[in-house]
């Protein structure tokens, strides 16, 4: 559970059902507090996925909408639902536990998944398929080998890009073509070792880690690289403070880096722009998180998955989470806009007091898709936000008597959120065990108006 949705649990007990948007302050850096307006449609319960039975906690990521279906990674298959979540269309079984999920797809709906090579307790994450998300089908799957021959590579985490699926991980990466045919293999130069990669928007970047005797902390280098070649096109070193780092973004190429100070487990203490357009590549911006009371959520030694953010490339504007303390109004949180290349604030949200605030994705006009939060009365809904006045306006609250549910995945559940065609997708990247007082709570469910 992380910190900040465990705060706002209490804080909803303690509010007593009170739900109002209240100011937080004026800005103390530039841009504009917005304002709320009223509530609004009322959604349904669409569909719910079962959480499946385990005994400890295992991982179930993988979430994706397609123009027919809903699809979740369930353990050990990846399934397909009707849009609503109400009915299974298709099922996808692999050989074992699914290790990791790449959010993107490409234009014709396929994406790339990482999975166990068996179910027995010495199984590895060896296994990359690439996945027809529109047919429900397995395309092919492949095992990572080195280019010393040894079969099993464990890799950490996959992702796709243009024609080009790369896994990388503490053994190395290596890549195939969509078609199946290796592009490159781990292979052991120095010392260094490709951690993971990062795709999308047609580009692939790399992180690079080095191992040193000076250090017990691999020096990490930020490459840009040819999907096919793995040509290193622009590399950034990174100062030796940081520890980690995830990429939000490859084009333009905005990275979030942790110098192990990161608040709550959050993984981000500054997130960085980086001009990869030429050899050597040089920082733009840089945002320190920690100081600013940011909140965004990585994972800890992957190179994507971060979430509780939202990026608007077109304004260059990255969208960030932060609590609000009692001292000043809360507790609650509210929404920042931060121009990622400039560092100026564009604007902050009035507080959702007693509510989480959560970045979820932008449309074409730059405005900002946010959830508001379950508290002690009320269920959460779906917010838009204004990227001129940052107003906040109500397009679905969600029923009341799913409050506990929505409460139990965001708390509890690592939950996933996708809001696409009027309906709020929420998945857990987790399945867990139920608990005395939350023995319902599902692995997915769907809201919506229609």
């Amino acid at each position: 559970m992380s910190q900040r949705s465990g705060r706002l649990a209490i804080a909803a007990l303690v509010a007593g059902g009170l739900v109002l948007l209240s100011a937080c302050g004026d800005s103390d850096d530039g841009g504009k507090d917005g304002g709320s307006s009223s509530q609004g449609a009322q959604a349904k319960t669409l569909g719910k996925v079962s959480m499946p039975k385990v005994t400890k906690d295992t991982n179930s990521m993988g979430m994706w909408v397609t123009g027919n279906n809903f699809v979740k990674g369930n353990i050990d298959k990846i399934v397909g639902y009707s849009a609503d979540g109400a009915k299974t269309d298709w099922t996808i079984q692999l050989d074992g536990e699914i290790c990791w999920a790449s959010p993107h797809t490409t234009e014709d709906g396929r994406t790339a998944v990482l999975f166990k090579d068996g179910k027995g307790s010495d199984a590895e994450c060896t296994q990359v398929g690439l996945v027809d998300l529109n047919k429900g089908k397995l395309v092919w799957q492949k095992e990572g080998t080195d280019t010393e021959g040894n079969d099993g590579v464990d890799f950490d985490e996959v992702t796709i890009s243009g024609n080009t699926i790369a896994a990388g991980g503490t053994s190395g990466g290596g890549a195939w073509s969509l078609d199946g045919k290796p592009l490159w293999k781990p292979e052991y130069i120095a010392d260094c070792d490709d951690d993971g990669y990062a795709g999308g928007d047609g580009k692939l970047v790399a992180l690079r880690g080095c191992s040193s005797v000076e250090s017990s902390t691999d020096k990490l280098e930020i490459q840009t690289v040819d999907p096919t070649t793995r040509k290193v096109l622009s590399s950034y070193k990174l100062d030796g403070e940081f520890e980690r780092a995830h990429v939000l973004s490859t084009k333009p190429l905005v990275v979030a880096a942790d110098t192990g100070d990161s608040d709550g487990g959050s993984s981000v203490t500054d997130i960085l722009t980086i001009d990869d357009s030429a050899k050597q590549g040089k920082l733009v911006n840089s945002i320190d998180v920690l100081a600013k009371g940011f909140q965004p959520d990585c994972p800890a030694v992957n190179v994507e998955g971060c979430k509780d953010l939202a990026l608007d490339k077109k304004s260059s504007t990255v969208y960030l989470s932060s609590e609000v303390d009692v001292d000043d109004g809360g507790p609650g949180e509210k929404i920042t806009g931060v121009n990622f290349e400039t560092g100026k604030q564009t604007g902050r949200t009035k507080m959702a007091e007693s509510r989480s605030l959560t970045p979820i994705s932008t449309e074409k006009d730059g405005s900002l898709i946010a959830y508001q939060g379950s508290m002690y009365s009320e269920a959460g809904g779906v917010v838009r936000i204004d990227p001129k006045t940052f107003e906040i306006t109500q397009i679905q609250k969600n029923p009341d008597a799913m409050k506990d549910v929505e409460s139990d995945l965001e708390t509890y559940g690592d939950a996933r959120m996708v809001f696409a065609d009027k309906k709020l997708y929420l998945g857990s990247d987790t399945a867990t065990r139920p608990t005395s007082d939350s023995k319902d709570r599902p692995l997915a469910v769907v809201f919506g108006t229609a």
